[in-house]
């Protein structure tokens, strides 16, 4: 059985490559005080906080540190040693205000 050979699209050469590759120089990591949030503690967090019919989202938990403090707090307050524990834990993540940037100065 005779096959044609397959077209393909011209491939770039490493030349027309290394523009793009040069703009990752540009990135800088993170500071080394970046942490991340542990989604499996975050999640029972928000499952225990439910059980006490207090509704928590852990998406505006991971966007807006005020809210995320208050949720912390309101747990502080409830009677389940577990609930507390675990918003002690999450509180090391929350605990550190990040710099404004002032938009209009």
């Amino acid at each position: 059985m005779n096959r044609a050979p397959l077209d393909h699209a011209p491939q770039a050469s490493l030349a027309d490559a290394s523009p793009s590759l040069e703009a990752s120089d540009d990135f800088e990591l993170p500071s080394s005080l970046t942490r991340y949030c542990p989604t499996a503690l975050l999640g029972t967090f928000t499952l225990l906080m439910a059980g006490h019919g207090r509704c928590v989202n852990s998406s505006m938990m991971l966007g807006d540190r005020e809210y995320a403090m208050w949720q912390l707090a309101r747990a502080q307050t409830l009677p389940d040693e577990e609930l507390r524990g675990i918003a002690l834990r999450l509180f090391a993540y929350f605990d550190e205000p990040r710099t404004r940037v002032n938009v209009f100065a």
